[in-house]
Order: structure tokens, then sequence, then C-alpha cells
């Protein structure tokens, strides 16, 4: 069995994300919790050295992107063969490793990268499969599927298994993406460079992606404006970045719209989030990357007003191992 280890994500964590924590730490042995909170915790991460975590205060350096690199290269030095993503709102049950290590045995291969399939807890449903393909790719569900491996071009990052030897190829997740489409663009790339990626039907992932609510066919996310600047933008950006390979690249537009429709329909704020999502679909067209604050001062000031602290950018290692 190769050896493995885990990266947990905290992020201002309530009573229920620590103890998501505690369970996986109870399943692993090794076990990184990297913090982008605002401000340290001691006492917490007094509580965490004691279950057997190793703490990483990352004060949101890189955003979640910048969380995962720093928890990858500390597993990495320590002879990790197989790392595991895991976000706070995540839940696994006992049998989580076994059967995702078991799966990755079985290619054959040290390089690859696989996922869960993923529940998403208030759409009732599992995450479709996008099957790699020159052509226009045909994404298809895989909910009553019990077993076997379905290769697809990106995986959610929460819950998936990513081999030393991938991420060596592959590289680092991209820090000026700093949370949104991180997995989708680092899956686009990684089967680019002829890394498979998989997904795999005989474990699930129960979790949620924001305070999503359903109306009829559609849904909302009800993410604050500036998450959704991110989320415009870096999907415009992935999408196009790997057009040379996969045909993704026309469905920017229409998943803006729709992304549009929703917020002008369903949620609150929505001048505000609206000309977020404007300026994310032009910066993401033109390549524009790194902090909204730094893109446009003004719009991103009206857009976040009271909305949260601003993601840093890590021009200087200064995570803390506590």
């Amino acid at each position: 069995m190769q050896t493995f280890g885990l990266i947990f994500v905290l992020y201002q964590p309530t009573a229920e994300f620590v103890g998501n924590l505690h369970k996986a730490a109870a399943l692993c042995g090794n076990v990184i919790a990297v913090d982008n909170s605002p401000e340290p915790s001691p006492h917490l991460y007094e509580t965490l050295r004691r279950a057997g975590a190793t703490v990483i205060f990352n004060r949101n350096q890189g955003g979640l992107a910048g969380a995962y690199n720093r928890g990858m290269e500390l597993l990495l030095l320590r002879g990790c063969e197989v790392v595991f993503l895991l976000d706070q709102d995540s839940q696994i049950d006992e049998h989580f490793f076994v059967k995702m290590m078991e799966a990755c045995a079985g290619l054959g291969t040290d390089t690859f990268i696989m996922g869960p399939k993923i529940y998403e807890i208030h759409l009732q449903r599992c995450m479709p499969v996008t099957p790699p393909g020159r052509r226009l790719p045909k994404p298809f569900r895989i909910d009553q599927e019990m077993e076997g491996l379905f290769p697809t071009l990106f995986v959610i990052s929460s819950g998936s298994a990513i081999s030393a030897q991938a991420y060596r190829t592959v590289g680092a997740f991209k820090e000026d993406y700093f949370i949104e489409c991180i997995d989708v663009e680092y899956g686009l790339r990684a089967t680019s460079m002829g890394v498979p990626v998989y997904m795999n039907a005989a474990v699930t992932l129960r979790q949620t992606t924001g305070h999503i609510e359903r109306h009829g066919k559609l849904f909302t996310t009800n993410h604050a404006a500036w998450r959704r600047y991110y989320g415009t933008r870096n999907a415009v950006h992935s999408l196009r970045l790997y057009r040379s390979r996969w045909s993704l690249h026309w469905m920017s537009g229409p998943l803006a719209l729709y992304w549009a429709l929703c917020v002008m329909l369903f949620e609150p704020q929505k001048l505000r989030k609206l000309v977020a999502m404007m300026a994310g679909y032009v910066d993401g067209r033109f390549g524009v990357l790194g902090t909204f604050e730094r893109a446009h001062p003004r719009i991103a000031a009206f857009c976040n007003r009271s909305a949260r602290k601003d993601i840093l950018i890590r021009d200087n290692p200064s995570a803390t191992v506590e």
C-alpha cells in the first residue's frame, strides 16, 4: 500500500468543520491542516496538534490554491506517494481512504489524479463526468453507478487524490486563481500533459458549494460579488487556456449568461454581482489574473463592501508551521 497524506483546508471553521477534520485525522495518520483564516487560533492549533495534525497558518496567501501548495510541499518532503485534498465542509465515511487507495493501487501507474463521486447535498445529485475528447464533450451522470473508474477532464479538488509524480509533472496549483476553478484548470492542464484523471464511482463524497438554492430546473449558489468575479474570470480563462487541446472554450459565454440570469432572478445585491461578473468575464478573455482589488480597485471597492478580507499574493513565503 502506498503511503498517503491529507491536506485539510480551514477558513474560520465552525465546530462542525473542526469535527470533520478530527474524523478525517482518525482515518489518516499524516494530516496537514492549513488554516487560511485572517488571524491565527492558538487554542485550535493546540487541539489539532494533540490529534496528530501538523498546522500551517497560511493567512489565505494564494487563496485555496496556496493552501494546497503549502500542504503539498510538506507532504512531498515527508515522502507521501499520494496526497488527498479536503475542504472543511466535506463529509467522508470510514471507508473513504481505503477504497480510494485500493483504486489508486489498481491503476498500475504512479502518475494520476482521482476524485470520488461528488454528491451535492442541496441539489440531491452527483457531479457529472466530462470525458476527454477533441470534439464537443458530452458530460454524463454516474449517480447510479456503484463501481468503476470513469476518465474525465477534471474532478472537484475536495476529496481528490493526487499522486506525488502527477504533482511533480503538472506543477503547482495556480495561486493567481485563488479560489474558483482551481481544480478545473488543474485537471485540464493534467490531461493536456497526458496525466490521466478519473472519477471513482465506488466512493461518494457529500458536500455543498455555497448556499445553493433550487428553483425548479435552475439553481443558484448565492456567492458574494467578489467570488462571482473570480468564478467567472477563472472559468473563462481556464476553458480558453486549453482550447487547442479540448473544445470547451465555447462554453464560457453560455455559462456566464446562465449565472447572470440566476443572479438577476434569485439573488440579492444583483448590481454588485453583475458588475463583478462582467469585469471577470472581460479579464478572463484577456488573461488578466491576480487579485480583484489590484485589477479593478474602484470596481472591487464597490462590489466588496464589507464582504471579506483581501486575499494575499504570496510574494514571499510567510506561512508558518505551528
